[in-house]
């Protein structure tokens, strides 16, 4: 827990958000993936997983790593659409733009890259990945953006929040990019750039339409604290469950180093005894819902988004969670699925569920910037690790949505709930 509460920490303050809603300890929101664990939806079938990658140490700024080079001509005019056909007989120039030379983002950063690797081992055919690193500095990664858009055809990242802002508002975007978090900048995007990193919002919401769909008219208890991705969570959550006609109560709970304090819990069980509700959402870690299902009994039914996820420790999981309902990635509940199990698994130094949530977002990324090669100014779908991704890139803005996996947890098994959205 430790250890995992360090990454997000990390990740916060770098304003990443990548991990914002993605991991069973909540990151946050500036990778989009959502704090306490949360990236996820359905997956499609495919083959056997490839050979691990070899080690990698990031290449200095000044020389982009190509790989599987291909004899290209000149770019200026080719259509991507018939560059790159489905059995690869021409290529497309893809840069990686990502802060592998930044002392905060490093560990995020490879991550992405190394699932974006992965999507690339699988599915090489026609394509050369051009590995562009950067640090920290907004401008210094525009400037490495201008470059690398005059020499490839897709550019996917940054992967920092404040350097998307930053390209979102520069007026430079001319070719695809597939932007890995959300800018927060309130204006219109670029119409070429495409923002899909994991966003804790979009979890919280889809986890309201889910419990209103199984809970009709149901009035929800809101629990979260008092920590940025908490009150992200809860603050999505109720703001979906206010559009949908339904009612609810929001409670905070103070905690110290990770617990709830016990008269907080309480006061908790005394208030519904008074004023009893019909589900609870929690935007708690799944420590803090252990305790609070140990204090309230666990007969309500119980939503949540990764950040409740305990995974497989055994210091985390326990009765007290069985019965839980987690909308987390196919990456993390559906590992047997044909298509997450056609990708080898994360293997890096820091290997955690948010680290793995990373790593399946750029397993995506590359599948993502491979359809946009073969399927230019259209809208299409695609089975994700991360999801069941809808893309519209024709006219006006692009547009991009993610629908992650919908589990009920039961003795560190995830069985998978169709909910509509």
């Amino acid at each position: 827990m430790l250890k995992k509460k360090k990454i997000k920490a990390l990740l916060a303050t770098a304003a990443l958000g990548v991990l914002a809603a993605c991991s069973s300890t909540p990151l946050p929101p500036d990778t989009g993936c959502g704090v306490p664990g949360g990236f996820c939806a359905p997956a499609a079938p495919i083959a056997s997983p490839p050979p691990a990658e070899p080690s990698y140490t990031p290449p200095p700024a000044s020389a982009p790593v190509q790989t599987n080079p291909i004899e290209l001509g000149p770019s200026e005019g080719r259509p991507l659409a018939s560059s790159l056909d489905r059995q690869g007989t021409q290529g497309v120039r893809i840069a990686l733009l990502l802060p592998l030379q930044s002392d905060a983002l490093a560990q995020p950063a490879e991550a992405v890259r190394a699932g974006f690797m992965a999507g690339y081992e699988r599915d090489r055919n026609g394509v050369t990945v051009n590995l562009i690193p950067t640090g920290d500095s907004s401008q210094a990664t525009l400037d490495a953006y201008a470059r690398a858009s005059e020499q490839n055809d897709i550019v996917v990242g940054p992967l920092a929040r404040p350097a998307v802002a930053a390209l979102a508002t520069s007026g430079i975007v001319s070719k695809p990019t597939i932007a890995l978090n959300h800018p927060q900048t309130g204006g219109q995007l670029p119409r070429q750039m495409l923002v899909v990193g994991l966003s804790l919002e979009e979890e919280a919401s889809q986890v309201a339409d889910w419990a209103a769909a199984e809970q009709p008219g149901a009035r929800a208890l809101v629990l979260t604290g008092k920590t940025a991705w908490q009150q992200r969570l809860s603050g999505a959550f109720t703001a979906r469950w206010a559009q949908l006609g339904l009612n609810n109560a929001t409670v905070e709970l103070p905690s110290s180093d990770g617990y709830v304090d016990p008269n907080a819990l309480a006061e908790l069980r005394s208030r519904m005894q008074v004023d009893p509700p019909q589900l609870v959402f929690a935007a708690l870690d799944a420590v803090q819902l252990r305790q609070v299902r140990s204090a309230i009994g666990t007969s309500l039914p119980t939503y949540g988004t990764a950040s409740i996820n305990p995974g497989s420790d055994p210091a985390v999981s326990g009765p007290e969670l069985s019965g839980v309902r987690i909308l987390d990635l196919p990456w993390t509940v559906q590992p047997e699925h044909p298509l997450v199990a056609s990708y080898p698994r994360w293997g890096g130094a820091t290997s955690g569920f948010d680290m793995q949530r990373l790593y399946a977002l750029g397993i995506d990324a590359f599948r993502i910037a491979r359809e946009l090669a073969l399927r230019p100014n259209t809208r299409f779908q695609l089975d994700g690790v991360t999801g069941r991704l809808s893309i519209d890139m024709g006219a006006g803005a692009a547009a991009f949505r993610r629908v992650e996996t919908g589990t009920v947890y039961r003795d560190g098994i995830y069985e998978t709930v169709a909910f509509g959205r």
